[in-house]
């Protein structure tokens, strides 16, 4: 599903990312963890098509058999919003927006029938235990329902690949153990895989494979 190869990110002469080298199959869960400063967060980014690597011999990357480093910036951005999906610490959901609202975005932006596309959001919201809340803005949810409407919203495209970065790290304690089991509960009712950069240790050992980076570097 990912096959990335000698991965390297300069931010002028602070060398962030040092030849990283990973394979992660389809329905694979991954945690990756590390120090701050480690590199989690630039080698996540990269690997979502949000920032690109600093080409060095041998460097590339494909997800789901497509050659990222090949792609214009339009052809990576509708790769990105059919093929991938992205859960933050910060739900990033838009406030003027009702839940179901927030939830159809990326389908729209993908050119998806309005219709359909509520159809599919209210199926995504019933299944996360949300379909009472489908017309409350973003304040008037609780940390838990924001962060399940922001899995819904990542949801809508059913993107092969779905990135979180410190997913549950704004969550209290009961709606994080929640959101790791919801995400193996996916995996195992659609498919997807699963990519995590956290610091929750409970999190990262349920993985099927947890990767240590150190330095810029996954040893």
């Amino acid at each position: 599903m990912i096959q990335a190869k000698n991965l390297h990110k300069y931010y002028d002469k602070l060398h962030v990312l040092k030849g990283v080298d990973l394979h992660i199959e389809k329905g694979e869960i991954v945690s990756i963890v590390g120090a701050s400063g480690a590199g989690k967060t630039t080698l996540l980014q990269i690997l979502g098509t949000l920032d690109r690597p600093t080409i060095q011999s041998g460097t590339s990357l494909k997800i789901n058999n497509e050659d990222i480093l090949k792609l214009n910036d339009k052809a990576l951005s509708r790769f990105r919003n059919l093929q991938l999906g992205f859960i933050f610490q910060f739900h990033q959901l838009l406030p003027e927006f009702t839940a179901l609202e927030n939830v159809c975005i990326p389908a729209f932006i993908a050119g998806k029938s309005k219709s359909e596309t509520e159809v599919e959001a209210k199926k995504l919201l019933d299944y996360l235990g949300l379909s009472h809340r489908i017309n409350h803005k973003p304040g008037e949810l609780s940390g838990g329902e924001q962060q399940r409407v922001a899995v819904a919203r990542s949801l809508i495209n059913k993107p092969a690949v779905i990135f979180a970065d410190e997913p549950s790290g704004n969550l209290d304690t009961a709606s994080a153990e929640n959101l790791h089991q919801l995400f193996f509960k996916l995996r195992d009712e659609f498919g997807q895989t699963f990519v995590i950069v956290t610091h929750n240790e409970e999190l990262a050992n349920m993985a099927d494979r947890k990767l240590i980076m150190s330095d810029g570097l996954i040893p």
